[in-house]
């Protein structure tokens, strides 16, 4: 039994350290999983807590994952690890029936996983750390108090540690359609290996009393406009399709007069773009961190496009600055949200492709793509 005991510790503790991390590296994208929650849900308003909780959960599953491995205070961590996983399989035991949300982002972006596998996942995680709360008389702690008290303290250091730094300048690992060497024109074109939805018109009418729905193909021998009465139509969904949806969606940058010119600038030799997604939210002194490549571009005839969900917000911030004459344009704030883990970020693309991605305190960075050749 302690053989069984202690491997089932491992097991589960790499897990949550694994999930943990994974969602470390981008603690935005839980957030905004929260968010779909709480929007099916009908209480929105709890919105701004989304990221202190995500990066509380994060840390916390990074944590206990360790302190598994370390034998660290096993009875407080197995009872409140239970507690999670519990909810955890409510969770995902809900997305799996209502498929709403349509996942619920168990292991981020990096690794999606059916809402149907996440529920199976944390049925049998329950039942394994219901087992260490069993039998967590056999698990031992792996080093001296003192060490482990020391080593615990560091994963805690790194845990939160680790999502700052993501926070501030952009994801370690980007498992996000726009990451660099993308090309944003291809993603946003259904793959050419989709296989479409498969539907059927159903037609509604009334005979009498009752309402009857039949195809187009199988209209019933007594139809006439004096017995059936039109209703409706409906499209029935018959099998859904596979890898019909592109990977970048919504992704359309809009004039002032609300012209798309998506297209246009994706089709720049390079151009510069910097999401802002709201300006005041943005980054503390943004602008000026911007200034030096907004100089560099104009200098060497690069256009530079600000893109933004407000635009009257951030045309309020850059006025009387030296970016007041740069192009603003809007685009669908989920878009903004999945290109942009930073508010703001720059981009520099080539034809379409993303050459790089920065956070506003290494913007600098992105100079040497805009020098003169």
């Amino acid at each position: 039994m302690k053989l069984t005991t202690n491997l089932v510790r491992i097991i589960v503790g790499v897990l949550f350290i694994f999930s943990g991390l994974v969602k470390a590296n981008d603690p935005l994208g839980l957030s905004y999983k929260m968010q779909e929650f709480f929007e099916v849900w009908g209480v929105s308003r709890l919105d701004p807590t989304t990221l202190a909780s995500s990066v509380i959960m994060n840390a916390f599953e990074i944590i206990a994952g360790f302190a598994l491995l370390l034998g660290w205070r096993i009875r407080l961590f197995s009872w409140l690890l239970l507690a999670l996983i519990v909810f955890f399989t409510f969770l995902t035991g809900y997305t799996f029936i209502t498929g709403k949300p349509t996942n619920c982002g168990c292991f981020g972006d990096c690794l999606p996983i059916s809402s149907r596998t996440s529920f199976l996942k944390d049925v049998a995680l329950t039942v394994l750390i219901a087992f260490i709360c069993w039998q967590r008389k056999y698990i031992q702690p792996l080093f001296a108090a003192k060490l482990n008290t020391i080593l615990m303290v560091l994963v805690i250091i790194f845990s939160f540690g680790f999502q700052w730094y993501t926070l501030r300048y952009l994801p370690v690992v980007d498992c996000l359609p726009y990451k660099k060497g993308n090309n944003i024109t291809d993603l946003r074109k259904v793959p050419a290996n989709a296989i479409p939805d498969s539907s059927v018109i159903l037609f509604v009418y009334k005979k009498g009393n009752e309402e009857v729905r039949f195809t187009a193909e199988n209209f019933p021998a007594d139809f006439s406009d004096s017995l059936y009465t039109y209703v409706d139509r409906e499209d029935k969904l018959i099998r859904a399709g596979i890898n019909n949806h592109p990977p970048i969606k919504d992704f359309v940058l809009n004039t002032e007069t609300g012209a798309d010119t998506t297209e246009a600038i994706l089709a720049e030799p390079r151009v510069v773009l910097l999401f802002v997604q709201t300006a005041k939210d943005a980054a503390s002194g943004w602008q000026k961190k911007f200034e030096p490549v907004y100089r560099a571009a104009v200098q060497s005839n690069v256009p530079v496009h600000l893109v933004t969900g407000t635009r009257a917000d951030l045309e309020k911030a850059i006025q009387g600055t030296p970016l007041q004459g740069a192009s603003v344009l809007t685009c669908d704030n989920t878009a903004i949200r999945t290109a942009a883990r930073t508010n703001p970020c720059l981009y520099v693309v080539e034809k379409g492709t993303i050459l790089g991605k920065w956070a506003a305190p290494n913007m600098s960075s992105a100079l040497p793509l805009l020098e003169k050749k």
